[in-house]
């Protein structure tokens, strides 16, 4: 198995959660008021709701591809990917999505701190380019790219810091 040095461990677990260059997902997510969660703004196409569940689900399944040796790639894109109901979350359902969402991102955050995981190798049922050091990089730039879009969500709804 290959070892992978410390630092390199370390930086992957920070860039699943880092703020340093953008806003981090508690702050993307953090006071959104309960009524504007299901708002679409006008000239964008998802809510703050469709935006998190979209993140919850699209990182579940990364991290079930990298860790689940009967993983099936049963979901269909985009229509799996994201919620079907265009009405607003309870606050049960948005409360459950955090904690979902927190709950993968942190055992990615194990996964790459995991000195017996050779980050190089292929998942298991993936191929010979899809390895575990893939899924990671590839769950960090997804919610990169959609924490920028909730941020954008927020500022066409007046509620961005």
């Amino acid at each position: 198995m290959a070892r992978h040095p410390a630092p390199l461990r370390t930086q992957l677990v920070r860039v699943l959660d880092w703020d340093e260059a953008h806003a981090g997902f508690d702050k993307a997510t953090g006071g959104i008021p309960v009524d504007a969660r299901g708002t679409v703004p006008q000239g964008f196409a998802h809510s703050p709701w469709h935006i998190l569940e979209h993140l919850r689900i699209a990182q579940k399944d990364i991290l079930a591809f990298c860790t689940d040796a009967t993983y099936m790639h049963d979901l269909r894109w985009p229509d799996d990917y994201w919620p079907t109901d265009s009405a607003p979350p309870g606050r049960a359902d948005w409360d459950t999505s955090l904690a979902d969402y927190q709950a993968d991102r942190e055992a990615l955050q194990q996964l790459a701190s995991d000195s017996h995981v050779d980050l190089l190798a292929p998942v298991p049922t993936g191929n010979a380019n899809q390895t575990t050091l893939r899924g990671i990089l590839l769950a960090a730039s997804h919610a990169s790219y959609h924490l920028g879009e909730l941020v954008a969500v927020r500022r066409a709804l007046g509620i961005w810091p």
